[in-house]
């Protein structure tokens, strides 16, 4: 999705429906507009063609029923007047007034249109007229056939407004959504080109304006194409400026999570980390991090933490904390703990913080300024429900876990989702626009949640959650340029220092 830049607003398909009935119930004509989109989109194929080295190639347009079979049958008519080759497959009939009139403009510019998928020529340029943003149900047998045939034409594919199939509002395919190499997504973008699977299905995304946005439409979500800016030391800072951070974890089996965390925060700028865990684990960490202090968790008590917490600003808990007895204990005391503190600015609860969380979710409620850093299986957990439940609407998920949680939010995955207050105190959707599936390894999210505790411990309230996710995933974009197979967490650290000094 190279093609945009900076902070894009993006929309529920029926919000932009509606917005386009009040454009027309002010006497702007549809098919007016349809023509508008049609011939913007074509300026664009027109420009790719070009830049591609492909306007001698065979365009073959792939028409439906509705007004997105309209726009293909226009754009069909303006690159037949550019002097393009292109023939218009449609296997059902059009069934809206204006993609009727489309058609016939077509076959008055003299373009064939076949019911049948033409095989008389070798076609190396697809585009996608199938299904728009209305589509919201699954396909049947008949337009699933249609779409797994697109899929396997050879050749450069691009979808008019969305990929046919693709659900418009949760990114998920409805079974099966064509896969392009670009998508123009016309008036404005909508949240199933951004979210869920879309990334396999969307390609290069260009935005195509047509009218201006009107009071009331209202943005769903925010997805953010510039990497966030930190802002620069003064020479007169120490330590105790940038924060004393408190990673608790480390069940006496598992020590690498808290490690990580604690290497991230440091390596994201915290002036003083101290990792709290089983003291089996400390001989490793000295080793590896000298600067990190250290604290036997079985030498703490409710009182002893309770007053240990007054010298700190972030608290980053459940890294490998494990699910058992001893696991269990040490959640209450840190709970128990928490409870008399509200000076500490952040709490972030990960991995087995978030299993006990749902454990006893009746008892706990989220301050404004604790973060859930869930994926989509412990969401699942959270929420007492089916993880393909949470995949197939990512937005309701989050918004149900705040819901039933309070405090902020991210649903990590691909196009992690964050949800916290704004500055006016209203609830604040981003998408994450970085990333790379490299990122699918463990420990990645006990990186994320060290840093997070890092740069919160900097900059509190002056640095948002999205930005956090988004310096993680640039991160890892980082790592990535040198291929993404086989990067692990540990490799982030110099990555983190990286980005976070840009």
């Amino acid at each position: 999705m190279k093609a945009l830049f900076g902070c894009h607003p993006v929309y529920h398909s029926q919000s932009v429906q509606a917005w386009e009935k009040r454009w027309f119930a002010a006497n702007n004509c549809s098919y007016g507009l349809m023509q508008q989109a049609a011939l913007a989109m074509t300026l664009q194929i027109e420009k790719m063609l070009y830049q591609k080295q492909l306007v001698h190639q065979e365009i073959l347009v792939w028409c439906g029923q509705g007004n997105n079979a309209g726009d293909g049958y226009l754009i069909a008519k303006y690159l037949k007047q550019k002097s393009l080759h292109l023939t218009i497959y449609a296997p059902q009939a059009a069934m809206s007034q204006d993609a009727q009139r489309a058609r016939d403009e077509a076959i008055a510019a003299g373009i064939h249109i076949y019911s049948q998928l033409p095989l008389d020529k070798n076609y190396n340029i697809h585009v996608d007229a199938l299904f728009g943003v209305g589509l919201n149900r699954p396909l049947d047998q008949f337009p699933q056939q249609i779409i797994t045939q697109l899929n396997t034409q050879p050749g450069f594919k691009i979808a008019i407004d969305i990929p046919s199939g693709l659900h418009p509002n949760t990114g998920v395919p409805l079974p099966v959504a064509v896969k392009t190499d670009l998508t123009l997504s016309v008036m404005a973008l909508k949240l199933g080109l951004v979210i869920g699977q879309a990334q396999n299905y969307v390609g290069e995304l260009i935005e195509l304006p047509l009218i201006p946005k009107d009071e009331q439409l209202k943005p769903s979500a925010y997805i953010n194409y510039n990497k966030p800016v930190l802002a620069k030391r003064q020479a007169t800072q120490h330590k105790g400026s940038f924060g004393h951070v408190l990673v608790i974890g480390g069940h006496p089996n598992m020590g690498g999570a808290v490690m990580m965390a604690g290497e991230a925060a440091m390596a994201s700028g915290a002036g003083k980390v101290t990792v709290m865990c089983d003291a089996r684990h400390h001989t490793a960490i000295v080793a590896r991090s000298p600067n990190i202090m250290l604290k036997d968790i079985a030498q703490t008590d409710v009182a002893a933490l309770s007053k240990f917490l007054a010298q700190i600003d972030v608290v980053c808990f459940g890294m490998g904390l494990g699910r058992d007895a001893w696991s269990e204990t040490n959640f209450h005391m840190v709970m128990n703990a928490l409870k008399q503190h509200s000076h500490i600015h952040t709490v972030i609860f990960d991995a087995d913080a978030l299993w006990f969380l749902a454990q006893y979710q009746h008892d706990i409620q989220l301050q404004a300024q604790w973060i859930a850093t869930p994926h989509s299986g412990e969401a699942a957990r959270l929420l007492a429900c089916n993880v393909a439940d949470i995949e197939q609407d990512r937005v309701a998920a989050i918004e149900q876990l705040q819901q039933q949680y309070a405090g902020k939010w991210l649903l990590k995955g691909a196009g992690s989702l964050t949800l916290e207050q704004d500055s006016q105190g209203d609830l604040h959707l981003d998408i994450c626009a970085f990333g790379n599936a490299g990122m699918g390894t463990a420990g990645m999210g006990d990186v994320l949640s060290g840093m997070m505790a890092g740069l919160k411990a900097q900059f509190k309230d002056e640095i948002s959650l999205a930005e956090i996710v988004a310096l993680h995933a640039l991160a890892g974009d980082e790592l990535a340029k040198q291929g993404m197979r086989g990067i692990q967490a540990q490799h982030m650290v110099d990555a983190i220092y990286q980005v976070v000094n840009i």
